[in-house]
């Protein structure tokens, strides 16, 4: 059944879009506080039969993310909040409530154990932008990622960071800057970053991370995403590249200056990456070493290519985007100090360069406003 089958009788497609929006923020697992305020948003503040059917049937009854957890949680605020207002709950909603009540609670298993699950990213293109290079035919882009709940305990890179967020956003409001470019990531966890510049025709996409098992699932999210990619880790020495998505595993203490020359990124990204005082010093040395141009190509090499060139022959110039919310300012502080003992250039394109389609209106736990986006590029 259609979100919007259940606008009978709301006129504007300003509803149908809040339906989208409340089915949008389910499935991203936003908080249930959140879902319930988006579904009243439909109504003009009420929780009408409509809604509860909605939520019950298309959001929990039919949910493809399979997290059972939520679904009682988010079941259990909606029968509050219609008792709190005096309405009548469905006999659906409590039945429905009543099966997860009775199901064997996995929520301690999850946290002790940071067992896998899966929230979909849609990015939902306003109306108007259909003609926009990113925009799929269907007006979004649905991205299931298999992650973590367990942000901050031991399992940060399967863990969907606001930074990878707002550069998702980036590069699919930007797509020309990104097409047919060479461009690696730094610190790639989940891998949503890497999928949406597969999406805008990146023409190789390599993503890293220093942590294997992060690397496993960034893999995982890769397939269920229908990407191919080659992995470093099986394959044969000398054997040539096949696809244009790659992972490597790459701690930032260990890279070694010879193995980073070889790839010559055009473009480098890095989402909340600025995080750990003693891992700066790596960070920096494995962007220089990215930033740095080869005074010449390395014949026969089967990593290197040829970068754009301008007009007058030049090669265009590299640059990394980073984005970073600023959650220590001695860290960030330390941080600049080390771009400018690099020898790097470093310039705030918040401003600027904002994405200017706000491609996901339904999250409410995502706050645009606290991140910044960086480019350093060698002066």
């Amino acid at each position: 059944m259609a979100a919007s089958e259940y606008s009978t009788g709301l006129e504007s497609v300003e509803a149908e879009s809040q339906y989208l929006h409340v089915l949008s923020a389910f499935l991203a697992m936003e908080p249930v506080d959140s879902v319930i305020s988006l579904a009243r948003g439909c109504t003009g503040g009420s929780i009408t039969d409509n809604v509860q059917r909605f939520l019950w049937e298309i959001c929990v009854k039919s949910a493809v993310n399979g997290n059972a957890s939520y679904a009682k949680k988010l079941l259990k605020r909606l029968i509050n909040e219609v008792e709190l207002e005096n309405g009548e709950v469905l006999d659906e909603v409590y039945e429905e409530y009543a099966l997860h009540m009775s199901a064997p609670s996995k929520e301690n298993i999850l946290v002790k154990d940071n067992i896998r699950i899966t929230k979909f990213i849609s990015f939902l293109f306003p109306d108007g932008s259909y003609e926009h290079p990113s925009c799929p035919k269907s007006g979004k882009l649905v991205i299931p990622m298999r992650c973590s709940l367990n942000m901050f305990e031991g399992d940060t890179g399967c863990s969907i960071w606001p930074s990878s967020l707002f550069l998702s956003e980036f590069v699919l409001s930007y797509p020309d800057l990104f097409a047919n470019k060479s461009c690696f990531e730094v610190g790639s966890g989940a891998g949503l970053v890497g999928i949406c510049l597969a999406h805008v025709k990146a023409k190789k996409v390599i993503l890293t991370d220093g942590d294997l098992l992060t690397l496993t699932n960034m893999k995982l999210n890769l397939e269920r995403n229908r990407l191919n990619y080659d992995d470093e880790l099986l394959k044969e020495p000398g054997e040539a590249q096949s696809t244009r998505v790659k992972c490597i595993h790459l701690p930032w203490e260990t890279a070694s200056e010879s193995k980073l020359s070889k790839y010559r990124p055009d473009i480098i990204l890095g989402a909340d990456v600025i995080y750990d005082l003693s891992c700066l010093p790596h960070l920096l040395r494995v962007l220089v070493a990215l930033l740095r141009r080869p005074a010449k190509r390395e014949s026969g090499s089967l990593e290197t290519e040829d970068r754009d060139t301008a007009q007058d022959g030049r090669s265009s110039p590299v640059v990394a985007y980073i984005a970073s919310v600023i959650r220590n300012a001695d860290t960030f502080n330390a941080f600049l100090v080390l771009v400018d003992q690099m020898d790097l250039s470093i310039t705030d394109l918040t401003g600027e360069l904002k994405p200017p389609l706000e491609l996901l209106p339904y999250m409410h736990s995502y706050d645009r406003s606290s991140i910044r986006l960086f480019s350093i590029s060698p002066r």
